[in-house]
């Protein structure tokens, strides 16, 4: 067992360290092709068809994704079906990024010229420069490998994470080119955690909610009924000009029962903490959780114009992800 774990150990290391290497030597293949070849991108008034065979296809379809999701329209266009009917998606504004080891697969040398014909921009991703991919490609990426990480020297591993890297590379640079804003990431991520930290405001949660509501003057009765009723587990209280002038909290009911046996005669004032913590409606819902958190509370009042409008709870942010 002792052997086996010293095997595993030095194969997982070696194989980190080559494919760091892989990624390190990027750093010359940032030249103006690759400056010529985002230029290209961020001028086309067509889409980046991303295409590919074997594994380099699979790489394919995650930088299309990456793409996508950072302003640059993207299509994954399978290289083997492309020349099998798929060539139909390309339209003569797009750019087309052809990915491959070696650049000289019997299907991509098929490809290449429907592609040159077709009049697309050719960005070749490959590892040989001197290859048939190389030599016909508009502008070249280069993702030079020196060796894979499979002790056997087969298995695409630095090769395909050079080629991810590039990807990434080339995304960056468009976004960072674009301007894409954290605004324009939520458009494009409506679904998830993070774009609702980018979107998702307070006015979106607390409409969900009851509205518990004392006045200043009201008995410890009225306060248990509505805390009750509403099942927040809280009541704001408001003084006659329906101004906010404290809050009510199960824990301020403990703390009373704690203090005196005698609370029939109580108003909602006496028992009340003032100075609530507030935020407005028109905030993102990120900073509600920010709030709640550094002053260790689950709730919030929520205010539109200054005025009560609801409350927003921690339950309603761990729903929708936020946590």
């Amino acid at each position: 067992m002792e052997n086996n774990t010293i095997l595993i150990k030095k194969t997982a290391l070696k194989t980190i360290e080559i494919e760091s290497t892989a990624v390190k030597n990027l750093e010359n293949s940032i030249n103006e092709d690759f400056c010529a070849s985002v230029t290209a991108i961020s001028i086309s008034k067509g889409r980046v068809i991303v295409t590919g065979i074997g594994k380099s296809a699979i790489i394919a379809q995650k930088i299309a994704a990456t793409l996508n999701s950072t302003g640059t329209p993207a299509i994954f266009m399978h290289a083997a079906d492309a020349i099998h009917g798929d060539l139909g998606m390309i339209q003569p504004d797009d750019v087309v990024l052809c990915i491959s080891k070696s650049g000289d697969t019997p299907e991509i040398k098929v490809l290449v010229p429907f592609l040159k014909n077709l009049g697309s921009t050719l960005i070749g991703m490959v590892s040989n420069e001197r290859s048939y991919l190389g030599k016909r490609a508009n502008f070249v990426l280069h993702t030079p490998i020196s060796e894979e990480a499979d002790p056997n020297k087969l298995a695409p591993t630095a090769s395909t994470t050079a080629q991810v890297a590039m990807g990434d590379a080339l995304a960056m640079s468009l976004l960072a080119l674009k301007g894409f804003s954290p605004n324009d990431f939520a458009q494009f991520h409506p679904g998830g955690a993070l774009g609702k930290q980018l979107y998702l405001r307070v006015s979106d949660l607390y409409i969900n909610n009851q509205k518990p509501t004392v006045y200043d003057g009201d008995t410890i009765e009225k306060v248990i009924l509505e805390m009750t009723s509403k099942r927040l587990g809280m009541t704001v209280v408001l003084d006659t000009n329906q101004q906010i002038v404290g809050i009510i909290t199960d824990g301020d009911l403990r703390r009373m029962l704690e203090k005196s046996t005698t609370f029939q005669s109580f108003l909602a004032k006496d028992i009340m903490s003032k100075q609530p913590k507030t935020i407005d409606g028109n905030e993102m819902a990120v900073k509600a959780l920010e709030m709640m958190r550094s002053n260790s509370i689950t709730q919030l009042i929520v205010t539109e114009e200054d005025r009560y409008a609801g409350i927003v709870h921690l339950h309603d942010l761990i729903k929708e992800g936020l946590i």
